[in-house]
């Protein structure tokens, strides 16, 4: 299908054998030996780390681990951000035997505690003082805790601490075991069978405590062969970036798991802040990322080219308006003549390949998003710039697999057909149900909500759905998350927020009307681009909250509220708003680790807010 776009053909992925993460894990070192398994910044340069000099890694962690009395079973947590050591560590442990937990760098010390107690942890990594100040404020709590280990102990020269240890000094420890007893090694990685607890996930916890998923080797190993051979397709000559939370599990399965399954090497970016730098840095071959990454780099583009010449605009348009036609065509499965190919190829030419070098995907095959559902304009735009996006669906229940709309027929909107591990059926009030080897085994230490979520093998979902007669499947909501106005109409909202997402000055959106006559938005603004659109206009603004405020701001947001109004009929359109003017990052309560407003509690928090704004739209 997409014989204008990047070559889809590679050379099938040489797979180490397995049964288990460990066994697969090792046989991987073996076969790959020098090949290059990850990069990381250190002091500006990008440091490559081999498949061979990994394992030693992991081994020296596992075997220091076992020193210090980890069984096979045993669950270590790592309270980090994404980086190589997160990984390694991740490994260490899952090869010495045990279970890994992950915990957001973002927590608060309540929430690690509930986490580290709950799980049961006799380890946890943490990355520097910082999480390491939480762990020691809530230690005392969690019984089960016998060590702690430290990955970078800058300002922590004078500190000791008879719990407490260096990753160094874990790995040194872990030499010394492995030369006392070197078949030990081979023993932990044969401890453990394919129905056992590899990894706990915990989910976010919006409405309860969260709920640590246990999730199998068989899950993760069934997870990335169906993703890796049917959807994701990737070798060993593939570059791929890490960049999201190694908590969550689509990048802990679709990066991490996944680039063990298929030799792609892993690039580890410096940190959230410096993704956009990195992307360009590191080129990609395939890029998976959550649809707040791609609205941004959408909405750069938009916003440069304000800046650009007449000229340079008219170039633009003209070369992404022969793109857009062209994926059309392709879309609904028609030839492009070959003089539309032509236009197309010089469009890139003089426009569209500049643009994707400026994003840093000029070297993709595709692009990839999933974790939350996004537009599928925002899909056609970057078809039309001229690498195809592929939306995938999955969840932690289904160890991160689920569907993926295929590279050789993309239906805009959907999230394509089941992969062969899993089976799925419309139930019930229109829920997803699905079934197949990558369920999780259920909730930790939560039976009865494992019974209420997995009822005769089939996952409940919770995603409102439907299924064409191709075998495509469309989320249309969250069955939480559907609104019924007070006229008794259901509206879908996340159909309006994609829109208002899609616009450069709109990061996210939450429609309320709940039992309400009329539909309402909270808009969280894009401070980067809002700013500078008050630059250019001589807006006066002293911070956030005030920028928030401007007349010409609340304007301006008012103009993308008319135009996406204008897609809908009357009673789905925003009768009026309000601005967050809280700047929310990831380390607010509102905001999900992949940056999506927790619908409930905005909802509860902003309720003032909301009632405000139905009194002034009523009076």
């Amino acid at each position: 299908m997409f014989d204008i776009w990047p070559n889809q053909a590679i050379r099938p992925a040489a797979i180490p054998p397995g049964d288990t993460v460990s066994q697969v894990f090792a046989a991987a070192v073996r076969q790959r030996a020098g090949k290059v398994a990850v990069r990381q910044k250190e002091f500006g340069l990008w440091k490559e780390t081999s498949w061979t000099a990994m394992g030693a890694v992991v081994r020296e962690i596992g075997m220091g681990l076992v020193a210090l009395g980890l069984k096979p079973g045993d669950v270590a947590s790592i309270l980090a951000n994404t980086r190589q050591e997160w990984s390694f560590a991740d490994y260490g442990v899952i090869c010495a035997g045990g279970v890994s937990n992950g915990i957001y760098p973002t927590d608060a010390p309540p929430q690690c505690e509930y986490l580290l107690a709950d799980s049961a942890s006799r380890f946890v990594f943490v990355e520097d003082e910082e999480q390491l100040d939480k762990i020691l404020a809530v230690r005392d709590a969690v019984p089960s805790l016998a060590r702690i280990i430290v990955m970078e102990t800058e300002g922590l020269r004078h500190f000791s601490d008879p719990q407490v240890m260096t990753l160094d000094a874990l790995r040194a420890l872990g030499r010394e075991a492995d030369a006392a007893d070197p078949a030990e090694w081979d023993r932990r990685l044969a401890s453990r069978g394919p129905e056992d607890l590899a990894i706990l996930v915990y989910t976010s916890g919006t409405t309860g405590k969260p709920k640590g998923a246990m999730i199998t080797h068989r899950n993760i190993l069934s997870a990335i062969a169906v993703i890796s051979n049917e959807s994701i397709r990737q070798n060993e000559d593939d570059q791929r970036m890490a960049f999201l939370p190694l908590c969550h599990v689509a990048e802990r399965v679709g990066g991490q798991f996944l680039a063990l399954y298929s030799g792609a090497t892993l690039n580890f970016v410096e940190n959230p802040e410096t993704v956009p730098d990195n992307v360009r840095e590191i080129a990609p071959t395939i890029f998976f990322a959550v649809p707040r990454i791609w609205e941004k780099f959408y909405s750069a583009v938009m916003i440069r080219l304000k800046e650009a010449t007449p000229l340079q605009r008219a170039l633009y348009g003209w070369a992404i308006e022969q793109g857009r036609e062209a994926a059309e065509l392709l879309i609904e499965g028609r030839p492009v003549p070959p003089a539309l190919r032509i236009k197309v190829a010089l469009g890139r030419w003089l426009a569209l390949n500049n643009v994707r070098k400026a994003i840093g995907i000029h070297r993709c095959r595709f692009l990839v998003t999933g974790a939350a559902p996004i537009s599928p304009d925002l899909i056609r735009w970057y078809f039309a710039l001229g690498v195809p996006m592929l939306e995938v669906w999955g969840m932690t229940e289904t160890s991160g697999a689920g569907s993926v709309v295929p590279v050789d027929k993309v239906k805009p909107g959907t999230i394509g057909r089941p992969t062969s591990a899993i089976e799925m059926k419309i139930g019930p009030g229109g829920e997803i149900l699905a079934r197949g080897p990558t369920i999780i085994k259920g909730y930790l230490n939560q039976p009865e909500k494992t019974a209420e979520t997995i009822v005769d093998g089939w996952l409940h979902t919770g995603d409102v759905g439907t299924v064409d007669n191709e075998g495509f499947f469309r989320i249309t909501d969250r069955m939480k998350d559907i609104i019924i106005t007070a006229g008794g109409k259901n509206i879908t909202p996340s159909e309006i927020e994609n829109e208002l997402k899609f616009s450069p000055y709109v990061t996210d959106a939450v429609i309320i009307g709940d039992r309400m006559p009329y539909l309402t938005a909270l808009v969280m603004i894009d401070q980067e681009n809002v700013e500078k659109f008050a630059q250019d206009n001589d807006i006066p603004f002293s911070n956030y909250a005030s920028l928030c405020r401007a007349p010409e701001v609340v304007a301006l947001i008012q103009s993308e509220v008319d135009r996406v109004n204008a897609k809908f009929a009357r009673v789905e359109q925003v009768k009026t708003f309000r601005l967050i003017d809280q700047r929310l990052t990831a380390e607010d309560e509102e905001l999900t680790p992949t940056m999506k407003l927790k619908r409930n509690l905005v909802q509860k928090k902003y309720a003032d807010l909301i009632a405000g704004m139905y009194r002034s739209a009523a009076a």
